[in-house]
C-alpha cells in the first residue's frame, strides 16, 4: 500500500535551501521589486482588454485550449487564478516598462553596435574529436558526403539532427570570437574548415551573409537586450547590498 505523503511550505522551502536555489530566487524578487517600483513611478497601468488579450495568448502559448486544461496547469504549479491573473498582469507592464525606458534608444544603440547585427545563415555540426571533424571537412568538400548526412549522423539533438544542422540567422554578437572571425571571412555558399572551440570541434557551413538592418525582429532583440542589461544592473546593485 502506497504511503500517503503530505508536503508543506516548510518542505518546499527546505527543498528550495537544499537544491542551492536561494540566491537566484532572492534575485528573482529583486528583480520583481525593481520593475514594480519603477513601473509606479511611472505611472504605468493596464487595461481590462489588454489584460484579456494577453490572457488569451498566454493560455494559447501553453496549450491551454479549454477551461479544464487552465484548472489543471494551475493545479500542477501550486497556482491560483489571482496567482494567473498576476503572472499575465505582470508580463504586460514588464513589456510597458520596457518601451518606456528604451524605444527611444533602439536607433542610436543599433547605429553604434551595427556590426553586432550583421547576420549569418548557417549549418553546423560539432564533434569531439578533430581529426574526425577534418576527415569529414575533406569528405565533403570532396562531394563523397553530403553535410546533411554529416548532421544526420552525428547530431545528437534530434530536432536539431532533423533540421540538417540548421541555426537559423545568427548574428555577429552571438558568436563565440574564434567562429565569428572564420564565418565573416567566408564567401557562401562556403564550408569552413573545422573550429575548435570550448564547445567542441564545429564544422560549419555558411549559406548567406546578411546585412545588419533596423527590422522589427532586430528592433524586438536590442529592446530585450537593453531591458535585460538595466536589470541586471539594477538587481546586482541591489542584492550585493543585501548580501553586504
Amino acid at each position: 500500500m502506497l504511503q500517503t505523503i503530505t508536503i508543506t511550505n516548510e518542505d518546499i522551502l527546505q527543498q528550495v535551501k537544499l537544491s542551492c536555489k536561494i540566491p537566484e530566487i532572492v534575485e528573482q524578487i529583486v528583480s520583481r521589486k525593481v520593475i514594480i517600483s519603477t513601473l509606479e513611478q511611472a505611472n504605468i497601468t493596464v487595461e481590462t482588454e489588454e489584460l484579456q488579450k494577453a490572457a488569451d495568448l498566454f493560455r494559447l502559448m501553453n496549450k491551454l485550449t479549454s477551461a479544464e486544461d487552465t484548472w489543471k496547469w494551475l493545479e500542477k504549479h501550486g497556482l491560483s487564478l489571482d496567482d494567473f491573473e498576476e503572472i499575465v498582469y505582470n508580463g504586460i507592464l514588464v513589456g510597458k516598462l520596457n518601451q518606456h525606458l528604451f524605444t527611444d534608444k533602439i536607433e542610436p544603440y543599433f547605429f553604434e553596435h551595427q556590426l553586432d547585427y550583421v547576420g549569418v545563415v548557417m549549418y553546423e555540426v560539432v564533434l569531439d574529436d578533430e581529426d574526425l571533424a577534418i576527415e569529414l571537412f575533406y569528405a565533403i568538400k570532396e562531394g563523397e558526403i553530403s553535410f546533411y548526412d554529416v548532421a544526420h549522423k552525428y547530431i545528437q539533438d534530434k530536432e536539431l539532427r532533423r533540421q540538417g544542422g540548421y541555426q537559423g540567422i545568427v548574428y555577429r554578437k552571438d558568436l563565440k570570437p574564434e567562429i565569428s572571425a572564420a564565418v565573416f571571412a567566408a564567401k557562401p555558399p562556403q564550408l569552413i574548415k573545422p573550429i575548435v572551440t570550448s564547445s567542441g570541434v564545429h564544422i560549419i557551413l555558411i549559406e548567406e551573409i546578411i546585412d545588419s538592418q533596423l527590422d522589427d525582429k532586430i528592433r524586438t532583440k536590442i529592446l530585450t537586450e537593453l531591458f535585460s542589461g538595466w536589470l541586471k544592473e539594477k538587481t546586482e546593485s541591489i542584492t550585493g547590498l543585501l548580501s553586504v
